[in-house]
């Protein structure tokens, strides 16, 4: 493939993954800030914030299951249609939001409208993530998948950034403005971004693995079924895998942003720019961490990262409790700028090592959305309700990060380090003829 082509294909997945993950964590950070007033009207705020938060969460329950959807249609009849097929989707779910009206205006209806588009928002992301990753992966040479599997996983962060730039520019405005329409301004502006990665994804052909899965003719009708049937074991590591990527992130990303404004004092400005700029530097990390797992290999890149998170924990909470704008700076690039950066450089390449071709959106997406679902979208409920148990303890909390991080460890200690192989050889490997018990018992007794 000619230079020009390849910068398609990075344009692609990079610019339709900070698309997505724009209009995913803008929800997020608006629960805590808007949702939780407007739309979710209860006596006691702190009722109305756990509200926002479970509606937060929910979409990453209904995840798994646009994962399942879409990634069947993604192993079936290919990457590229799949993703805009998802694009579409959760950009007209988040268009929608900036559109609503609240309950003050219309009641009961309001909040039900607004789930609603938010589950359609999370079957969007569920089958998003696998192709945007795939689509790099599998067009990448073997010496450099770890640098190229990384570039889908910026998306995430430089979606974040996008939608925290929105914010701090709205929240400028006068309190009034912003909670009647300030915060709408970014859920309508998603719309242009939307039509412009669709512009980009039109130009980009199927990738190479999976025209060799179609020329082979050994496509499976039902992927979830073989996935299940012969990769189990592959997404209860993927799943484990995902924990400390996910719970940590929204802890640092969205639960601070209540818990540092609510209990600690800080202004939201103050909180979304340190998050900001926690998240431009974990950008910066992220494609140099993904190319140092091409030379040392993807486990110790993960490790380090994962035992990072878990011996930086309280010591996280300590800088943020002395109430001081340079430590929640400094504690903001250290955990989610530095030490998360290694965890989700290789987080995808991993999974996709570990998965055949003609399952592998499939399972990706499985072990991913499955892991997200669990840990990733319940962690500001989770950390907001250990709070209001133990007295505003953040001790609880940080327990909480670490036993994520031991999770984690347990998961990857199952995962063969596949970083100098090349796909097919990750294909023959996995099993891309079904196997037989004798070959079955063997591959099993590997993991």
């Amino acid at each position: 493939m000619d230079s020009k082509q390849m910068r398609k294909v990075w344009i692609a997945s990079l610019v339709g993954s900070s698309i997505e993950w724009f209009d995913y964590f803008l929800y997020g950070t608006v629960a805590a800030l808007v949702f939780n007033q407007l739309f979710f009207v209860t006596e006691d705020p702190t009722v109305g914030l756990l509200l926002a938060y479970a509606s937060f969460a929910l979409a990453f329950f209904i995840r798994p299951f646009g994962g399942v959807i879409f990634a069947h249609i993604g192993d079936r009849i290919g990457r590229k249609k799949t993703l805009v097929i998802t694009l579409s989707l959760m950009g007209v779910a988040t268009f929608g939001m900036g559109l609503l009206p609240t309950y003050q205006a219309i009641g009961v209806w309001a909040p039900i409208l607004l789930i609603t588009l938010r589950l359609v928002q999370g079957l969007g992301i569920g089958g998003e993530w696998g192709g945007a990753l795939l689509l790099a992966v599998e067009y990448a040479p073997k010496e450099k998948r770890g640098l190229y599997g990384a570039i889908p996983q910026m998306g995430v962060t430089i979606g974040m950034v996008l939608g925290t730039i929105a914010l701090s520019l709205m929240t400028l405005l006068p309190e009034g403005s912003f909670m009647t329409w300030g915060w709408r301004i970014p859920f309508i502006f998603s719309a242009l971004l939307v039509i412009f990665g669709l512009w980009i994804r039109k130009g980009i052909e199927e990738t190479p693995s999976f025209k060799k899965v179609q020329e082979s003719g050994d496509i499976p009708k039902l992927p979830i079924v073989d996935t299940f049937k012969y990769h189990w074991r592959e997404v209860l590591i993927a799943i484990g895998a995902k924990v400390v990527e996910t719970a940590p992130f929204y802890i640092f990303g969205t639960f601070v942003v209540s818990y540092a404004t609510t209990n600690l004092g800080f202004s939201r400005t103050t909180t979304l720019n340190a998050v900001m700029i926690g998240t431009i530097v974990t950008t910066i990390l992220i494609p140099i961490m993904g190319s140092l797992s091409d030379r040392i290999g993807r486990k110790k890149v993960y490790i380090t990262g994962t035992v990072g998170m878990a011996l930086f924990a309280f010591p996280y909470f300590w800088m943020l409790q002395q109430q001081s704008v340079v430590l929640l700076v400094i504690a903001t690039v250290i955990a989610l700028g530095i030490i998360w950066a290694p965890i989700t450089a290789v987080l995808g390449t991993m999974f996709s090592e570990i998965f055949d071709a003609k399952v592998r959106y499939t399972g990706i997406t499985l072990g991913y959305q499955i892991g997200a679902a669990v840990a990733g979208g319940t962690a500001p409920l989770v950390a907001t309700s250990l709070m209001l148990e133990f007295n505003n303890s953040y001790i609880p909390v940080a327990c909480y990060i670490i036993f994520t991080a031991l999770v984690s460890l347990v998961a990857i200690w199952a995962v063969k380090d596949r970083s100098q192989q090349h796909l097919d050889d990750v294909n023959n490997d996995a099993g891309l003829k079904k196997p037989t018990n004798s070959r079955k018992a063997k591959e099993l007794s590997q993991v």
